[in-house]
């Protein structure tokens, strides 16, 4: 089936920190949507994300989803490796970031992660997680030992398990979708849906202009005093 996609993407610093560290690619034309939040501080994090973004987008737009799927997969592999010197070339004790991409091809897709950035999808009225985060209060959720209301307000929320650029061997996720039209997908940074709850996030997910939606997203957290960076791709599919 022949879909088209139409996406919009918003990043902001937030209200407390002074550097946005998030990174995000948005391009319909590819089928192609990246967030990623750096991690490391001191402009590290945003070397990161950064660098993320850049060497994607400059992965050849291949035909078939599985075989470019692989590439980006194998860019990301290469890049954590590339982070690790850099961060060892400049004698910081880490320089990371998560990252989560979205790549479609007609009415497949394949989501890509690492770390505590999620994809979302929005399909007749119901919001799913698609993504799974990798972080410590992750698996106490999965071990029953927390909800999702207690792991909001956890101290160690904000430890991921796995990202680009902290570990020698890089392990990533992936799942394959199929794709209807009508279909909405939200990509995102940690900094929105710590600040919004889901049921918020589906009620704006509705909307149909995709500028629209990643504006009032980020409104949304901006009005929660948005203590981390809030970035935030919306795609829909038609």
């Amino acid at each position: 089936m022949a879909l088209t996609f139409q996406s919009a993407s918003y990043s902001h610093t937030g209200m407390v920190r002074q550097l946005n560290e998030d990174a995000c690619l948005a391009l319909s034309e590819r089928g192609l949507w990246v967030v990623a939040d750096g991690m490391g501080g001191h402009a590290a994090g945003d070397y990161v994300s950064s660098l993320i973004v850049d060497a994607l987008r400059g992965v050849p737009p291949l035909a078939d989803l599985t075989i470019y799927g692989e590439a980006l997969v194998q860019r990301l592999q290469d890049l954590n490796a590339e982070v690790r010197q850099e961060t060892a070339r400049r004698g910081l004790s880490m320089m990371g970031s998560t990252v989560v991409v979205l790549a479609v091809r007609e009415d497949q897709g394949e989501c890509v992660w690492a770390g505590d950035s999620r994809l979302y999808r929005l399909r007749d009225g119901v919001l799913q997680g698609l993504s799974s985060d990798h972080s410590y209060v992750q698996e106490l959720i999965d071990s029953g030992l927390l909800n999702e209301a207690q792991a909001r307000v956890h101290p160690r929320a904000n430890i991921v398990t796995r990202a680009i650029g902290v570990e020698a061997r890089l392990a990533l996720s992936r799942v394959t979708l199929d794709i209807l039209p009508g279909d909405t997908f939200l990509l995102c940074s940690d900094g929105l849906n710590k600040t919004a709850e889901d049921h918020e996030i589906r009620d704006v997910l509705a909307h149909p202009n995709p500028y629209e939606v990643v504006r009032s997203l980020v409104h949304l957290g901006l009005t929660r005093g948005a203590p981390d960076n809030i970035t935030a791709i919306v795609v829909k599919a038609t």
